[in-house]
């Protein structure tokens, strides 16, 4: 009698064994949107490049842990490599931080991609946290760190839309008008 037992029970952890095998494959293997990515990011005018980290920085852009992909802080960096400088709200409007924010959130695009060769791997945006460089009496960080986070909803849709922090910084490096870090969820 035991040894039916047994064996039955080990029939039925072979046959759950495979029904969670068969399971896992068909989700790893089915889009997660019903768009490709890279055909958005055309649509949107957004152009990738090569991310690079300052001179004599010893960190890495992403960190990889299990699913989620840790995204180092960076900063609003133009096409031509400049920076965008300066306290929002001072000598920058809001309006500026909020398009500096954006130019972070297409960085962090391009570290995605480097990562992982494939942006439609990218499950969710979790987590962001947006530094605003700004005077003591500024109060509208949301409002530019809305650049970023708007256009990982425009990416993204329903799985850019994340928790987030908008806080205000005495000074940030190189006066950076902004800095943006992410948390992202992907795909194993």
């Amino acid at each position: 009698m035991k040894s039916i037992f047994k064996l039955v029970l080990g029939l039925l952890l072979i046959v759950a064994f495979a029904c969670n095998s068969e399971s896992k494959q068909k989700s790893d293997t089915e889009n997660l949107y019903n768009y490709d990515i890279e055909a958005r990011l055309d649509s949107l005018g957004i152009t990738l490049s090569e991310p690079t980290l300052p001179k004599g920085i010893k960190i890495v852009l992403a960190a990889r842990v299990g699913n989620l992909l840790y995204l180092s802080g960076n900063g609003p960096i133009k096409a031509d490599g400049t920076r965008v400088t300066g306290k929002i709200g001072t000598n920058l409007t809001v309006d500026e931080g909020y398009e500096a924010a954006r130019l972070v959130a297409i960085r962090h695009l391009s570290v995605l991609k480097k990562e992982l060769g494939d942006l439609n791997k990218v499950v969710r945006i979790v987590k962001v946290l947006g530094m605003v460089n700004a005077d003591s009496s500024f109060t509208e960080h949301p409002k530019v760190i809305n650049g970023y986070s708007e256009l990982m909803v425009a990416v993204f849709g329903e799985r850019g839309m994340h928790a987030r922090s908008a806080v205000g910084m005495a000074s940030l490096p190189f006066n950076l008008a902004c800095e943006v870090e992410a948390i992202v969820q992907i795909r194993e």
